[in-house]
């Protein structure tokens, strides 16, 4: 008899290896569906690109088969998109919530397959300490957005010295679609 992991085979292949990709706990889902819901609702209006959440295989050159929780591709790139099977080539943005069982990946190997393949976009979220990592790519390199994208407590805020208040944001905004304002709280909205 067939149990459902046996059933079921979600996995990444990383490096060469596969790894099993476990089921996400509702608050990374939530925070999934809130990002998509922003870029989708753009999307829709203006027809200039897709966005995909959870479980689309994007093939990599390389032969990695990533499944990041949010995948962005412009309508430019759309002929990377097999809409009956996967993605094959190189997304314009991706988005990777941070669990405690893949962050490792996430923030590494991941990280230098986006890069490398170049991914022009790529957030990192943590849902632990309610904050974005947002990494560009500039001349074939990422380099990480000064801007500190995370949510403040009253005291935390306080805290903070003049420069770092100034550069903190409420709102994030992709490079490659800037006119999309998504508020952190709703992010987050799962915490409050």
């Amino acid at each position: 008899m067939l149990n459902d992991a046996d059933f079921y085979q979600i996995h990444e292949i990383i490096g060469g290896e596969k790894f099993m990709a476990p089921a996400a706990v509702p608050y990374h889902g939530n925070i999934i569906v809130e990002l998509a819901f922003e870029f989708k609702n753009y999307f829709r209006q203006h027809k200039n690109g897709y966005v995909f959440a959870d479980d689309v295989d994007v093939h990599f050159p390389d032969g990695s088969i990533y499944k990041p929780d949010l995948i962005i591709v412009s309508k430019e790139n759309e002929n990377i998109i097999n809409w009956n099977k996967a993605i094959y080539g190189t997304p314009d943005m991706v988005v990777e919530v941070l669990s405690r069982s893949t962050m490792q990946n996430d923030v590494t190997i991941k990280k230098d397959t986006y890069e490398k393949f170049g991914v022009k976009e790529y957030w990192i979220v943590n849902p632990f300490v309610q904050s974005i990592e947002v990494y560009l790519l500039r001349d074939g390199k990422y380099e990480l957005d000064p801007a500190y994208y995370i949510i403040y407590n009253d005291e935390e805020w306080r805290q903070l010295n003049e420069e770092k208040k100034a550069a903190s944001k409420t709102t994030i905004s992709p490079t490659i679609f800037p006119e999309i304002k998504i508020r952190l709280l709703d992010i987050f909205s799962w915490r409050y």
